[in-house]
């Protein structure tokens, strides 16, 4: 019997060969080569991992089988199913909010309350002002670390509008949040060596951080 993996596995509307996402439980399977990053069936052993190929909010928490070929943080097999998904969109907001709101203290001056109000409530009806605010700052900004922490705020409060679908936003929010304030927690590093340890540990807390969130979520253990 082939090895058995669980995975994690971002889906849009369809399936990127344009084939319809299946139910759960029902096995779907690759006919033909199977091969890295160009033809199977992807996954992720970490939600993490995952996230950086989603082409939406749709989560899928899967089990693979067959061929399985793996790298650093992704793995691809001949068959797939899905145990359960949900939409993580509001999970996905609520990650990016607090990741800008881990740097906030980074900025130069007070951030603008419309922006603290907008990362500690996550209320829509801030969403455009807060995104304006932080935008405005980060172009202004003079040092990385205000840079940064702005950057990350305005990644928290991007709209819809400005990414197309909301599911798509939320994805771009997360994963650009985490990177801005991963580069704010990084700006006080005095040598290459010191930059890059501080930037891993950065990435590290940010992408477990993730992961705790989506396996409460889902009640599945690490």
């Amino acid at each position: 019997m082939s090895e058995q993996i669980y995975g994690w596995h971002f889906v849009g509307s369809k399936l990127r060969d344009g084939r319809p996402v299946p139910k759960d439980g029902v096995w779907l399977r690759h006919e033909g080569q199977i091969k890295i990053c160009a033809s199977g069936l992807h996954a992720s052993r970490r939600p993490w991992n995952a996230l950086q190929y989603a082409p939406g909010a749709t989560l899928c928490y899967v089990e693979c089988r067959g061929d399985v070929q793996e790298e650093i943080d992704k793995l691809v097999c001949r068959e797939r199913r899905i145990i359960m998904r949900a939409d993580v969109t509001e999970t996905l907001l609520y990650f990016a909010r607090m990741q800008a709101l881990s740097v906030i203290h980074l900025w130069a001056s007070e951030p603008p309350d419309v922006v603290l109000d907008y990362l500690m409530t996550g209320d829509e009806s801030l969403r455009n002002a807060a995104s304006a605010a932080t935008t405005a700052t980060a172009r202004g900004a003079t040092s990385a670390a205000t840079r940064g922490a702005a950057t990350a705020a305005a990644s928290a409060a991007t709209s819809a509008t400005t990414r197309g679908a909301a599911s798509s936003a939320a994805s771009y929010a997360a994963r650009g949040a985490a990177s801005s304030a991963t580069s704010a927690a990084t700006s006080a590093a005095t040598s290459a060596a010191a930059w890059g340890a501080a930037w891993d540990a950065a990435w590290d807390a940010a992408s477990a951080d993730f992961d705790a969130l989506i396996r409460e979520q889902f009640g599945v253990a690490a």
